[in-house]
């Protein structure tokens, strides 16, 4: 499936241009646009630029994401995964990282910190009502259906 043509705005020499880097891909890379590499002490969290601002067309979003890798080997992170970009946003996109792992990480200049899916949006109209219809689930909810199979 094509996505749409996305205006995009280099605001430091420092930016990557987000690419995808396989075929297959979903997201594309975002990288880090850092002069000096910057470290991220276990348990902080940290505001990383990418040097770039977009143009998202309205009907979709970006839905930027931690990259699997990052998380698995270092515990680095998002704190608000995913993150939404929405169609009327212009400004500097950055990304929000945070360390869960044990020790500091080392974030390079360039370094592929996150990754961005754009996504098509509905916009719903909410209809105030006295009652909701019954479900067989109810109001059971954070963690009511269990952990065993289905």
């Amino acid at each position: 499936m094509q996505g749409p043509d996305i205006p995009i705005k280099r605001l430091s020499a420092l930016a990557v241009i987000p690419g995808y880097a396989t075929s297959g891909a979903s997201g594309m890379d975002l990288h880090a646009a850092i002069d000096e590499p910057i470290q991220l002490p276990a348990g902080d969290i940290l505001m990383v630029p990418l040097g770039f601002a977009m143009a998202i067309p309205p009907g979709w979003e970006a839905q930027v994401r931690p990259r699997s890798g990052l998380a698995s080997r270092h515990g680095i992170s998002m704190p608000n995964s995913p993150g939404t970009i929405d169609a009327d946003y212009r400004g500097e996109w950055k990304v929000p990282l945070i360390n869960l792992g044990r020790e500091a990480f080392t974030i390079e200049p360039g370094m592929r910190i996150a990754q961005a899916v754009i996504c098509p949006v509905a916009q719903c109209v909410l209809n105030e009502v006295d009652e909701l219809d019954e479900t067989d689930r109810g109001t059971g909810g954070f963690g009511s259906t269990g952990t065993g199979p289905s």
